[in-house]
């Protein structure tokens, strides 16, 4: 690797309940040595579920490093142990209350790698059925459902705007523009 940066030293500064943040001396390519801050994250998933009737699955929450409501797609942390695609089955029931068995994988791609490993990967749902909404104790979603129209007017007007959401729109775009 011709950029490589080669760890001398590392120090835990915080262990949390969802991110590590650690330390990094690190030699650089010129042989020079400076400092990274690393946040470690397990990694997470996200779904872009359809209704029957071809509705995007959304949900409304408080996003507290943010201080401001946004709307998403459903997602959540990997558990240890827990394949993506069995979280991906997880947060979808808990957060919207739907089940479903077929998943398709469209993408993964890391948040923020200035800074951290966190990689989110993406899945779509399209045979949904019924399941029972769990949300952890700390947790307080509304369930919304919107066209994809309704998305792209949510983007513009800022009540969606994390990633993983305008990612998987994107993808719904793309997809439907190839197939027409």
């Amino acid at each position: 690797m011709k950029f490589k940066e080669e760890t001398i030293d590392k120090e835990t500064l915080y262990e949390g309940k969802i991110v590590d943040l650690n330390l990094h001396d690190v030699r650089l390519p010129n042989g020079e040595v400076s400092k990274r801050e690393i946040v470690n994250h397990p990694g997470a998933v996200a779904i872009i579920a359809y209704t029957a009737d071809d509705k995007i699955i959304m949900v409304r929450q408080f996003r507290k490093a943010l201080e401001k409501e946004i709307i998403e797609i459903p997602a959540g942390k990997l558990e240890t142990g827990e394949q993506p695609e069995e979280t991906a089955k997880r947060e979808l029931e808990e957060e919207t209350g739907y089940k479903t068995d077929q998943l398709t994988k469209i993408g993964s791609f890391y948040t923020s790698p200035g800074f951290s490993d966190e990689i989110v990967h993406v899945y779509e749902a399209h045979t949904l059925y019924a399941g029972t909404v769990a949300t952890d104790d700390d947790e307080f979603v509304e369930l919304i459902e919107v066209t994809l129209d309704e998305a792209d007017k949510l983007i513009e007007s800022g009540d969606i705007h994390d990633a993983k959401t305008m990612f998987a729109i994107q993808h719904v775009k793309l997809k439907r523009i190839q197939n027409s």
